[in-house]
């Protein structure tokens, strides 16, 4: 059910001081959408998670793209959902990574037209949809199921739909 809270311990690592500059309070920015994203999401695990964010440059997403897609290039964002694994009462269990580059980011929103926050918010919450097992890429019905998700989260938080003309 859309709207749901569960629980959730969300990490986050800062490796490029540019990221400072796109909110004012970037940690709880990023939780915010985080948890957006995870609001949204039709089936969540009934036991406390963990979500770990980097945010970081093209050239260190670039190798992890090389490295784990087959892909030389930088993207704006990765995310890597973690193995499955059992639940412990009180401890949240690991639901994976999203990896963000700022330069693909920043050159993204000025193309787009975009407030980079809103951006921003915007991968954050696609990358958590990937988490929850989201893909776009497999076919127009997913894509499609996946934006809807994507534009109500983005709602939730008052930013426009990037989808829309």
């Amino acid at each position: 059910m859309p709207g749901r809270k569960i629980e959730s311990e969300i990490d986050i690592a800062i490796e490029d001081p540019r990221w400072d500059s796109v909110a004012d309070d970037l940690e709880a920015f990023v939780i915010r959408a985080v948890e957006a994203g995870l609001s949204v999401a039709p089936q969540l695990p009934d036991h406390p998670i963990e979500v770990s964010v980097l945010l970081t440059a093209d050239d260190v997403v670039q190798e992890l793209n090389r490295t784990w897609r087959g892909k030389d290039k930088p993207t704006n964002v990765l995310s890597f959902p973690a193995p499955p694994q059992p639940a412990h009462a009180g401890v949240a269990v690991p639901l994976g990574d999203v990896v963000l580059a700022y330069d693909t980011m920043l050159r993204e929103s000025a193309e787009q037209s975009t407030p980079l926050h809103d951006h921003l918010a915007h991968l954050l919450i696609h990358g958590t949809l990937h988490l929850l097992g989201h893909d776009h890429e497999t076919g127009d019905a997913e894509a499609s199921a996946m934006e809807a998700l994507e534009t109500e989260a983005l709602h939730g938080l008052g930013i426009p739909d990037p989808y829309a003309d």
